[in-house]
């Protein structure tokens, strides 16, 4: 927030204005040591390094304002699985083959690797036995 956007606070020195905020029940603090602040939306993060942040308490609610260093990644779904060097296995595909074959987990991921994360594959390999 502003002097500007404060109406009467505008020629305030620091001092002043921390009082007048005071007796609004605005409070100011910034959180030490951050390193970064991640955003997480369903298909980007926004990774914020070198980050700053303050968080401004009025009347109970915060709201934290984050200064830094910017960089928008795009976001892997986290529902699906990946093993180390193995392709990623939607879970929908995981769920599928399982309620079309009542398997458990483990051979429904084991028949989509086998079948290279193919659904109806993986299900004719594993009725077929």
């Amino acid at each position: 927030m502003t002097i500007d956007m404060m109406p009467g606070m505008r020629g305030m020195n620091p001092r002043q204005m921390k009082q007048a905020m005071k007796k609004m029940g605005i409070s100011t603090d910034e959180i030490d040591g951050v390193e970064e602040v991640i955003i997480r939306t369903s298909d980007k993060e926004y990774v914020i390094s070198n980050a700053s942040v303050t968080v401004m308490t009025v009347q109970g609610q915060r709201n934290y304002q984050v200064i830094g260093d910017e960089e928008v990644r795009t976001r892997g779904h986290s529902s699906d699985i990946k093993e180390p060097g193995e392709t990623t296995i939607p879970n929908e595909d995981v769920e599928l083959v399982i309620s079309q074959t009542g398997c458990d987990r483990a051979a429904a991921i084991k028949a989509l690797e086998a079948t290279s994360g193919q659904p109806a594959e993986a299900i004719i390999h594993i009725i077929s036995g």
